[in-house]
């Protein structure tokens, strides 16, 4: 496993100033559909760019275009509030007030972050302001962090509230907000487009399908995973990048019985790999799986707004760990397909205004893509990022890109500490075959020592 080091203290250079849009904007309330503010995405999705010196964004510069972005983008210069009909439901006042923006120098290069970047760990948190409230109802729906570096670079941090954006709809912002900073008087390329009101419930409601994705199974009867030490032991994060090469050779193992896409085979392998090491007896993998050409009507360009579902395959571990890795792509391929339909996520979100269920956590790994959102494109007329990523590693697996390699896929996801060498054993696999390895006798995989 890396070492995690912890990133020195981040000095504030001023407090945080509030900006807002350049010109007036509409003030009124704006509805949130049910795929908008269920329970499960109730929280701030944190982005960080790392851009090399000379010349990385100036702030000045950073600050004028998010000011005229946010004429466009008004909702994100507003507040969340409860619906004062509904308490579980949620709604935007906009009224305004701007995003938070916050600057701040941290005494390490471009370089050493680099090399820590494989493990964000809780110190990483500094590197976007924390805003005091009682719940995320209390920050603003978009918070920046500049933070300058030793060797003249800068960290770029992005805090979006998922109730407002998903992932496509948060890079559709950060590119029209680097692409105003290009070029603060040409029109937007894509111009933005709200239409929640496309995603509103059926009257009468209509759930069609089962909807595995929030159902809760019976507690895990492994006494391993009951116990209380597993219960609060410690996360720690797992890294692996997987370029086109081995890609490529876990692609070979389904051929020629099977054709999959690169994220189909990779969320296969991991989901695999992580069944075993967390030895589950009952093992979900959710996925998100944008619906936006698939709904009647589809919903239009520009929608940023949460235009996704989540996708459930399921498999006994038994089968997912001593099979091929063919029985795990077409589970993950059939999960796709059911959920791909304007009848399924008409389904969804009936059941979300029926009875707002969770999302089951308890027994999944969820896999989210960032690799094909083209962050790694986010240019404000100073270059490229040199890193992207998360602030920080959490249980959800994220699908990152690799700067430099568009065909390459970071994996980094955090795990129980005395789970994370195994299952960083089995993801560095990609023999399909049962050897003896250093953990004892494992059908269909062989391991390589992982140095510490």
């Amino acid at each position: 496993m890396p070492n995690c080091e912890e990133l020195p203290e981040c000095q504030l250079l001023s407090p945080p100033l509030l900006v807002p849009p350049l010109s007036a904007t509409p003030n009124h309330v704006l509805y949130l559909s049910n795929l908008d503010d269920h329970r499960f995405i109730r929280f701030s999705v944190k982005y960080l760019f790392l851009f090399r010196a000379p010349s990385p964004p100036e702030v000045p510069s950073l600050r004028s275009s998010l000011s005229s972005l946010l004429v466009h983008y008004y909702p994100l210069a507003g507040r969340l509030r409860r619906s004062p009909a509904d308490d579980d439901k949620l709604e935007i006042v906009c009224s305004g007030e701007g995003a938070l923006f916050s600057e701040g120098f941290m005494d390490i290069s471009a370089d050493d972050f680099l090399r820590a970047a494989k493990s964000p760990d809780r110190s990483w948190r500094q590197l976007l302001y924390r805003v005091p409230g009682q719940d995320f109802l209390s920050i603003p729906p978009l918070v920046i962090q500049a933070t300058h570096l030793n060797c003249g670079g800068m960290l770029l941090c992005a805090g979006m509230n998922h109730c407002v954006c998903d992932g496509i709809g948060s890079a559709q912002f950060l590119r029209a907000w680097a692409e105003m900073c290009r070029h603060p008087d040409a029109p937007l390329s894509v111009q933005p487009c709200w239409g929640r009101e496309a995603l509103r419930p059926r009257l009468p409601l209509k759930i069609q399908f089962p909807h595995p994705e929030f159902a809760h199974p019976d507690p895990d009867p492994c006494p391993e995973d009951r116990s209380p030490a597993a219960a609060v032991e410690p996360l720690v994060p797992v890294s692996m990048t997987f370029g086109a090469d081995r890609i490529l050779q876990l692609k070979r193992l389904c051929m020629p019985l099977l054709k999959c896409t690169s994220f189909e085979v990779l969320a296969a392998h991991v989901w695999r790999c992580w069944a075993r090491a967390m030895a589950r007896k009952t093992v979900k993998l959710l996925f998100t799986a944008d619906v936006r050409s698939r709904l009647d009507p589809p919903l239009p360009a520009g929608y940023y707004g949460n235009g996704f579902v989540l996708a459930c395959a399921e498999c006994n571990p038994e089968v997912l760990g001593h099979e091929s890795i063919c029985g795990a792509v077409k589970a993950v391929q059939s999960a796709k397909a059911a959920a791909l339909s304007d009848a399924h996520v008409r389904s969804v979100v009936d059941l979300l205004e029926e009875r707002r269920p969770m999302v089951d956590l308890g027994s999944s790994l969820v896999v989210t893509q960032w690799s094909r959102l083209g962050l790694e494109r986010v240019d404000f007329g100073t270059g490229l990022p040199a890193h992207v990523g998360p602030i920080s590693s959490e249980v959800h697996c994220i699908f990152l890109p690799v700067v430099g390699q568009p065909e390459a896929v970071t994996i980094l996801v955090s795990m129980p500490e005395s789970r994370a060498h195994k299952f960083e054993c089995y993801l560095r696999d990609l023999a399909d075959k049962e050897v003896e390895g250093p953990l004892g006798v494992i059908p269909n995989y062989h391991l390589t020592p992982v140095k510490s």
